[in-house]
């Protein structure tokens, strides 16, 4: 199976994360796109977190209903940080027929060489690189392969509409007691709601 997977904080997932994902399954012929939700994300904070708990459950109502999109437990069940190259060592380990791609926006793949293990995790998972406004092609290309040479044959680009939206302006407006239709699914909307999150 060819497996997509789309790690971040989700706090909350937005449309802007679930557009990436559905583009991603539909440009680069995925069979699936998982959403991996971070227990401990190993380079920020996470403000206002309600925990890994509630974050996968969040992201549970914001795939629900469409079939291209699941989410995946490995992040958020594991102690410590979660480095992409140890998700992709555990999710090999349970299913190593599967073709994984590792879903990035630009500015990520051009940070890949900081990266934990950056050459193992190409050999593990292709790299899915959405193409946004900022971070041109090129300079991704040039980047990867002076420092990593040859790793460009395992990083495929789609195209990503701009769509402005962040996990901290929604944050900020439900906080604010503001509206969040329309910039997360309504059942996210909902639980938010129900929860009391972010206020």
């Amino acid at each position: 199976m060819r497996v997509g997977l789309l790690g971040g904080t989700f706090n909350p997932p937005h449309l802007g994360q679930l557009v990436c994902a559905g583009e991603a399954h539909d440009q680069l012929g995925l069979d699936v796109v998982r959403l991996v939700p971070a227990g401990v994300p190993p380079h920020k904070e996470v403000p206002d977190d309600p925990g890994a708990d509630i974050r996968l459950e969040l992201c549970c109502a914001a795939v629900a209903g469409d079939p291209r999109l699941e989410v995946s437990a490995v992040e958020a069940a594991r102690p410590g940080p979660s480095y992409t190259v140890d998700t992709l060592r555990a999710l090999h380990d349970d299913a190593p027929e599967d073709e994984l791609t590792f879903i990035v926006g630009g500015d990520m793949a051009f940070s890949l060489p900081a990266w934990r293990s950056p050459v193992e995790v190409l050999s593990l998972a292709w790299l899915g690189v959405a193409e946004r406004e900022g971070v041109r092609r090129a300079d991704i290309v040039e980047r990867l392969e002076s420092a990593l040479p040859g790793s460009t044959e395992r990083v495929r680009f789609f195209d990503m509409p701009r769509i402005d939206v962040s996990s901290t302006l929604i944050r900020r407006r439900a906080a604010a007691g503001r509206t969040l239709r329309h910039l997360v699914p309504d059942a996210v909307a909902d639980l938010i709601s129900a929860k009391g999150l972010y206020t």
